[in-house]
């Protein structure tokens, strides 16, 4: 029986998450996992990290990568400033992978999406870009997501996620 349990958990945690293209022709994820979220909008709780893994396929020689973040809600697109430690791509990779990254590899990044607590109440649709070490882009994708205060409940993020990594605010400024 336990057995059982420790198999669906494992099922449970890593469902794959429906992301959307970037502009056409621009290299797409093989699968992105938003812990809690198959089907976005993922409900985002302020104040927390959002754990996601990245699954991609990289047709470029990489020594180093760097992920950007930009949101768009009610038709305005800004950067989303990252930590150092978050968007260095290569110091996150699981696995065992490790930078330098050879055509065709297949990897897996860790993804620790900060929400500030300042962050306001609204609809955003994210879109995630990571980058080699000349610009190249690797992979993107869209995610549309709704942020939420404080203990959200029936939230498709747990509060919990904090406990694994956590980011505090000092270093989000």
């Amino acid at each position: 029986m336990l057995r059982f349990l420790v198999i669906c958990a494992v099922v449970v945690l890593s469902q794959a998450t429906e992301v959307k293209r970037c502009d056409a022709g621009k290299p797409f994820p093989l699968e992105v996992r938003v812990k809690g979220c198959e089907v976005p909008p993922c409900d985002i709780v302020k104040g927390t990290n959002v754990e996601m893994e990245i699954e991609f396929v990289t047709y470029k020689h990489v020594t180093t990568a760097t992920t950007l973040v930009k949101a768009k809600t009610f038709g305005v697109t800004v950067p989303y400033e990252l930590p150092d430690e978050v968007k260095d791509v290569c110091s996150n990779l699981m696995y065992g992978a490790y930078c330098p990254l050879y055509p065709t590899e297949d990897v897996t990044y860790f993804f620790l999406f900060p929400v500030s607590a300042n962050y306001p109440e609204i609809s955003v649709n994210i879109e995630i870009y990571l980058e080699n070490q000349d610009g190249e882009l690797l992979t993107c994708f869209k995610c549309d997501i709704k942020v939420k205060k404080g203990n959200a409940g029936g939230s498709k993020f747990l509060t919990a996620l904090n406990s694994t990594a956590a980011i505090n605010e000092s270093q989000l400024n």
